[in-house]
């Protein structure tokens, strides 16, 4: 079931961020000095001691346009809902799928793939289960 390999991170650098834009009218000469910083902390991070990202191996999440060799931030205070997607931890392995609760009153909860070659996985009250946190966002490198 293993398709994420987790990674403690530090999220403490800023890079420069240049703004490409459309102009509708004439360019400002001030565009020239305006810059802005990507800073991982205050964009993308909501609770940096929560915070890890994980490494995508496998395709079980293609659908949902996750591929391998993608990085996802995953947040451990966030909560879980119907449709999320998680890192479950579930019988001694790590597994990013989307969480299905509609089931929860029938007494179990169902890890779904978005690829239809991998199976859904049926948690009962016996397994070991827990969500370990949610994905809440994708990190791709394209060269």
């Amino acid at each position: 079931m293993r398709n994420i390999k987790i990674r403690d991170a530090s999220f403490e650098t800023q890079l420069e961020l240049e703004h490409a834009s459309v102009v509708a009218g004439f360019p400002s000469p001030a565009d020239d000095y305006a810059h802005e910083t990507l800073d991982f902390n205050r964009d993308y991070i909501r609770h940096p001691e929560a915070s890890f990202y994980g490494e995508v191996c496998g395709d079980s999440m293609r659908d949902a346009g996750i591929f391998d060799g993608d990085r996802v931030i995953i947040d451990k205070a966030v909560e879980a809902h119907n449709g999320s997607i998680v890192v479950a931890f579930c019988n001694g392995d790590f597994t990013m799928k989307y969480l299905d609760l509609t089931h929860k009153k029938d007494g179990y909860i169902e890890l779904r793939p978005a690829n239809p070659d991998y199976p859904v996985f049926r948690i009962n009250p016996s397994d070991n289960f827990s969500v370990w946190g949610v994905v809440i966002h994708l990190i791709r490198t394209f060269e």
